[in-house]
């Protein structure tokens, strides 16, 4: 199953991203995403080493993707741009960060917001609030069906989030889905 995916994915990345560096870059991205979903389904945790290696590929993406744009955007829309990018990840972490930090870790793992983290530098803020909110639902969805027609699921079940945050970023990502569109127009 697992590899199936791997191989869907790695379609879906070369339609949205032919070129060869593009590609491979997010390749490594989505691999790496899949196996925070996979470990977290089977382990209940995120590793720490991955949330790492996602939160660096994400800064080298923020950094490459703004050097391209040197010679042809102002400087001050360049600056306040980057600044919403490198925001754009603490921004969506917070509540997962608060909802842990409340519960002590019990409503919300630690590493969903180090995940939150990545998606948010990688996706920007209105797409990556998008996957956010696709993974609520997503999440919601699925415990209420859990709970409604599978035994042993009560509310107080574990439930790992990991891969709704995966596949709302896949959603809002591939798909192009984004409900905060304009709302970046707010602040320039």
């Amino acid at each position: 199953m697992v590899e199936l995916v791997a191989g869907a994915l790695a379609l879906l990345v070369y339609l949205r991203h032919p070129e060869l560096s593009a590609f491979s870059f997010q390749l490594s991205v989505w691999m790496t995403l899949l196996f925070v979903v996979v470990y977290d389904i089977r382990h209940g945790i995120i590793p720490w080493s991955v949330s790492g290696l996602l939160a660096a590929l994400a800064l080298v993406y923020i950094g490459f993707s703004f050097l391209g744009y040197l010679d042809f955007v102002s400087p001050n829309i360049l600056t306040k741009s980057l600044t919403w990018s490198l925001l754009a990840g603490p921004i969506l972490a917070a509540p997962l960060f608060f909802f842990s930090l409340v519960s002590r870790g019990t409503w919300m793992g630690w590493g969903d917001s180090a995940l939150e983290l990545s998606l948010g530098w990688l996706l920007g803020l209105t797409v990556g609030a998008t996957a956010l909110v696709l993974a609520f639902w997503s999440g919601a969805a699925v415990g209420i069906a859990l709970i409604l027609f599978k035994r042993g699921y009560k509310m107080k079940s574990e439930l790992p989030f990991a891969p709704f945050l995966v596949l709302g970023a896949l959603a809002a990502h591939f798909f192009h889905v984004d409900f905060f569109a304009t709302l970046p127009l707010l602040f320039l």
